[in-house]
């Protein structure tokens, strides 16, 4: 039951070195087939370790977050598809957005941008100088990711429903923030549980703390992959 979810769902390696990482991926063992790396592991050997995973046959979500001027998104993407990495994220400005549609070309990396961090709402929002609310910022993003050709975005599943409307079903939509009880936020403002965002349109779940942080991570991804997957049989 739990196997037609394990493609959508992607374990977040925040962790300080490989080492670490390693532990979580050998405790998880095949119950677990996708990864994400973030800035943390990746300025601590991850780019390596991302080619290992390849090898064993995992699949490899780089959470980069690209924003630079062209040239320069255009060349950083030339030697990411060296790795083999499956999934890649950039803001979603439009000028990012075309170099790397450009830059990716003829190939099977998913680019993601990013519309509105998790951590973000619409207050900080306002500091950071936008007029927009989160939603509507999101939806503004989405729509020029979807006309410039990107693979998907990420956003929270809190705007899955209206993102759906927006970019259709071809489209990946990556939600972080997932959480199996709501009052463990941490530091993400808009969570929601796996089933509701499955339901609400999301097609891949990203999990990070409450996974690599429990006791027992197999027994946290099975929970999560429980709860995705009785979204389908309700």
């Amino acid at each position: 039951m739990q196997k037609s979810m394990r493609n959508r769902l992607i374990v977040g390696l925040d962790v300080p070195d490989i080492k670490s990482a390693e532990s979580i991926v050998s405790q998880l063992e095949d119950t677990v087939i996708f990864y994400k790396i973030g800035y943390q592991l990746a300025f601590s050997g991850g780019l390596d370790f991302a080619k290992t995973l390849i090898s064993y046959g995992k699949k490899v979500f780089l959470d980069m977050k690209l924003l630079d001027i062209d040239n320069t998104i255009s060349r950083a993407i030339d030697n990411i598809l060296c790795i083999g990495i499956s999934m890649l994220t950039l803001h979603a400005y439009p000028k990012v957005m075309r170099s790397a549609v450009d830059a990716a070309k003829g190939t099977d990396l998913c680019l993601l941008g990013v519309t509105v961090l998790t951590s973000m709402n619409t207050n900080d929002l306002r500091d950071a100088g936008y007029h927009d609310t989160v939603k509507a910022l999101v939806l503004k993003r989405a729509k020029q990711a979807r006309d410039i050709g990107m693979g998907g975005i990420v956003a929270s599943a809190a705007e899955a429903f209206a993102l759906r409307l927006v970019i259709g079903n071809k489209m990946a939509l990556i939600t972080p923030g997932i959480r199996l009880q709501k009052h463990t936020n941490d530091d993400q403002k808009r969570v929601m549980k796996p089933s509701e965002a499955i339901k609400l349109g999301a097609s891949h779940l990203v999990v990070g703390r409450p996974i690599i942080q429990n006791k027992n991570p197999k027994q946290a991804a099975l929970a999560i992959l429980k709860n995705m997957d009785s979204c389908s049989s309700s």
